[in-house]
């Protein structure tokens, strides 16, 4: 279902649309994406699980091309960990939900790390340009890395497919286990 209401942008104050939308997760549950742009350049987007949620924690090993396709919900309350690159993506006061799959969560780790060569000097160059090699070794498939995602809300987590997977189970949670 998708819901749109129009009120002012908390910037400009320029009238925009908020859009409200539920999808179904196969194999997860039903979310709640909420979104808005304003030509001021204010947007805001976030997803949320809408199931009572206890604080969630989904680990997966991700060791070859076909991991790379594993869907990653990820609430603006998300931390998002991958030790053996020693990066961890806090949450911050702007921070936004988003859905993806593990390639794309490499994919924004690689834009930040990009963002940062721009002005990184000495060991700060040389440690991001070891991290994008690294990235580029788990897309082939030749390194293997932990994905670990902490909400304390319970609405990200890592989503394997069960056929994919091999599991026999209605639902299946790549590594999920709650702290």
């Amino acid at each position: 279902m998708r819901n749109v209401l129009r009120a002012p942008c908390p910037v400009c104050k320029q009238e925009i649309e908020y859009i409200y939308q539920t999808e179904e997760i196969p194999y997860f549950s039903e979310i709640l994406i909420e979104s808005a742009v304003c030509t001021c350049g204010w947007r805001m987007a976030d997803t949320f699980i809408l199931k009572t949620g206890q604080p969630e924690r989904s680990e997966m090993r991700v060791s070859g091309e076909a991991d790379l396709s594993v869907r990653v919900v990820r609430s603006s309350a998300g931390t998002i960990e991958v030790p053996e690159l020693g990066v961890t993506v806090n949450p911050g006061p702007a921070s936004e939900g988003f859905i993806t799959n593990v390639e794309g969560v490499l994919d924004r780790i690689e834009e930040a790390l990009d963002t940062a060569l721009k002005t990184a000097e000495g060991e700060e160059r040389e440690r991001a340009l070891s991290i994008k090699a690294q990235i580029e070794a788990v897309r082939r498939g030749d390194e293997s890395v932990t994905l670990i995602i902490d909400d304390p809300s319970g609405n990200s987590a890592i989503i394997r497919n069960p056929k994919d997977a091999g599991g026999a189970g209605e639902e299946e949670r790549a590594g999920q286990n709650s702290p």
